[in-house]
C-alpha cells in the first residue's frame, strides 16, 4: 500500500483556499503555493517560511540576487532559473508603463520603471533613454555593462545611437548596486563628457538618472544638468 505526501492534501487545500478569496492567504502560504510550482515534489511550506525570514518580505524575496538565493538552504539551480524567470517577467511588465511616443514629464517615471530591471542588479548597468523634439519616448536600451562598480560606457556608442534614432534629446540612466545612488566623481566626469559632444550636435542632454534599491539621484533635480 501507498500513501501520497502529506503535503499532497495540505497543497490541494491551499489551492482551493486561494481560488475562494485571493487575498485570504498569508504571505508565506502565498509563496509556498508559488513555490510549488517550481518544485512539485516537495513540502514547499518550510522554503517560504525560511525564504521570508531572510529576505524580509515577498517583493524581498522576488527581487533576491542569484548568490543570495544560491546560499539559502532549500534552492538549487533549478528554483534559482525559477525566480529569474519571474524577475524578468516583472521587470518587463513594469517597463510597458513606459510605452512609445509617451512624454516623459521627469525622473520619477524614469526611475520607477528601471528600478526593477537594474535597481536590483549585482552589477552596473547604464541604459539611455532617447526621445523628440517633444520629449516623447523613442527608444529605452542597454548600452554597457561592468562590474559592481563600473560600466563600460563609450559616449561615442551614446551619441551614434542617438542619431541614428534621430532622436532630439536623451536620459543618462544606470545603477549603484552598492545601494547609494549619489554621483562618483566618473559618473560627474562622464556625463560632462557626453553633454560636451551631444551638445556639439544639438542632441539635449536632459538628465542623469542615478537607481539604487529604494531611490534614485537626478542630476537634473540637483542643479547638475
Amino acid at each position: 500500500m501507498s500513501f501520497d505526501p502529506h503535503y499532497l492534501g495540505h497543497r490541494k487545500r491551499l489551492k482551493e483556499r486561494f481560488l475562494r478569496d485571493r487575498s485570504g492567504l498569508a504571505d508565506y502560504e502565498l509563496l509556498e503555493l508559488l513555490l510549488s510550482y517550481g518544485l512539485p515534489r516537495r513540502d514547499t511550506k518550510p522554503l517560504a517560511k525560511r525564504l521570508l525570514s531572510k529576505f524580509g518580505s515577498l517583493k524581498g524575496v522576488m527581487l533576491a540576487k542569484p548568490h543570495e538565493l544560491r546560499a539559502t538552504s532549500g534552492v538549487g539551480q533549478g528554483l534559482q532559473t525559477f525566480f529569474e524567470v519571474w524577475q524578468e517577467y516583472w521587470a518587463r511588465s513594469q517597463s510597458e508603463r513606459l510605452q512609445p511616443k509617451q512624454v516623459i514629464t521627469g525622473p520619477e517615471a524614469i526611475a520607477e520603471v528601471a528600478r526593477y530591471r537594474i535597481g536590483f542588479a549585482a552589477e552596473e548597468s547604464f541604459w539611455v533613454v532617447l526621445v523628440d523634439n517633444k520629449n516623447r519616448l523613442l527608444l529605452m536600451e542597454e548600452v554597457g555593462q561592468g562590474t559592481v562598480d563600473q560600466a563600460n560606457v563609450y559616449p561615442r556608442d551614446i551619441i551614434g545611437m542617438a542619431l541614428e534614432h534621430k532622436a532630439s534629446g536623451l536620459v543618462l540612466l544606470h545603477n549603484h548596486p552598492g545601494g547609494d545612488p549619489r554621483p562618483s566623481s566618473q559618473d560627474r566626469d562622464l556625463t560632462a563628457r557626453i553633454e560636451s559632444v551631444a551638445g556639439s550636435l544639438g542632441l539635449r542632454v536632459l538628465d542623469h538618472i542615478i537607481l539604487a534599491e529604494e531611490s534614485y539621484f537626478s542630476f537634473q533635480s540637483e542643479g547638475l544638468i
